[in-house]
This record gives structure tokens, sequence and C-alpha cells, in this order.
């Protein structure tokens, strides 16, 4: 039996949603983040060194990192459904968004985060103009900068066809989904880039995601 190590309000998501599209059995095993600290609790790090999720066992097998996960469920349990065929243009559209989306996409969105925090936190009173102006100065010359490049790209990228890797849905717009549900939270992505955003209200529609949602509970990207 396939079990998901969960935790709320993270990439895990996207690997229940996945386990619904092939209708999969598969038991949750519920992990909460630290309220303050927003971290994975210690309890992780018995499942995997990293204590991070998402992360899978199947049998006596431990499986972590989204795209490795969604790799491994796709071959070992697809039986050709969400993936195109090997040896395809697809097939190679389909690896490059699986990478992409944690490789590329996501780490201008993480920075975004982690200078959002800085200018949030409590601090002396006399550090706070320093923290502040460098934190600000960071996310207006770098960081936003490379998100927007980044939003741009992705919204040619649905310019010729609904999803990723064509006019058929897989797993790498699962895989994509999470990035772009996090520009929609944090990364400026508006009504400015309407085919990422009709990208987002089909996903949201898809059975499957509703029951993953059902399954897993709060997620705050899906709202």
């Amino acid at each position: 039996m396939i079990t998901v190590h969960h935790l709320n309000n993270s990439r895990s998501q996207r690997i229940l949603w996945l386990l619904e599209e092939l209708e999969l059995e598969y038991d949750i095993k519920y992990y909460d983040r630290d309220p303050k600290t927003l971290l994975a609790p210690a309890s992780l790090r018995q499942v995997h060194p990293l204590g991070k999720s998402p992360v899978i066992t199947d049998g006596t097998l431990i499986v972590a990192e989204s795209g490795a996960i969604i790799e491994y469920l796709i071959e070992q349990y697809g039986q050709g459904r969400l993936a195109p065929p090997p040896g395809t243009p697809e097939r190679l559209r389909y690896i490059y968004w699986l990478h992409y989306a944690e490789g590329s996409a996501m780490p201008p969105l993480l920075l975004k985060l982690v200078f959002d925090r800085i200018e949030q936190q409590p601090m002396p009173f006399f550090a706070k103009p320093i923290a502040h102006a460098i934190a600000k100065r960071t996310k207006e010359t770098f960081i936003i900068p490379q998100i927007t490049q980044h939003l741009n790209y992705l919204e040619a990228g649905l310019e010729k066809s609904p999803w990723f890797v064509g006019n058929e849905f897989t797993a790498a717009d699962i895989q994509m989904s999470f990035p772009i549900e996090a520009a929609v939270a944090r990364g400026g992505l508006n009504a400015s880039y309407p085919r990422l955003r009709e990208f987002c209200d089909r996903i949201h529609s898809r059975p499957a995601y509703q029951r993953a949602l059902e399954r897993g509970g709060k997620f705050q990207l899906a709202s």
C-alpha cells in the first residue's frame, strides 16, 4: 500500500492529486507545520533524513522529491496514463516541465517568500530600516524581475494548447500546479496572465483535484 507522508500546505498536495487521477488506493499520514517557524515537524526525519514533504512509502521503498515521486508512480502504476509515450517529442516536453517546475520556477518564488518574511519579522528598531531597505532592494532589482520573466514564459507556453505538453492533461501539469498557485498567492500572477489564470481554473475544477483537497485538508494555495 502506498502511504503519503503529507505536510499541510505543501508540495505533497500534488502527490495526493496524482494518486486520485490514477485512481489508486493509498493511505495518508498527516504532519502539521510548526505555527511559528512554518517548518515540518522533526517526526518527518524518521521517514527521510531531510524531514521534508512529500515523501511516499510503497512497501519497504521510500521515495522523496515531487518529481521523482511522480515519475515513480507513473512508471509503476500509470499504465500509459498521464504521460506521453517514450521516444516522442511530447515525452521530451513532459520531462522538461517536470524538472522546470522545481528547478527554475520555484527558486524565485521561494526567495520572494523569504524576503517578505524578513520585512515582517520583529527586530530591533535600529536594524529594521536597514533590513527593510535590503529586502526591498533585492526584491525590486532581482526577485520580482525573475518572477515576471518566468510568468511571461509560462503564459506564452500555454498559447497553443490548454496544457503544458499539448492538448492532453499530463502529470507535468500536476507538477506545474504548485509554482503557478504559489505565483497567484504571492508572485503577482493576476488577470494580466489570462492563460495561467484559466489553467488554474481548469485544474481546480477537476474532480480528482477536489477529491485530493478533501483528503489532504486545508491547502491555502488552492484559494
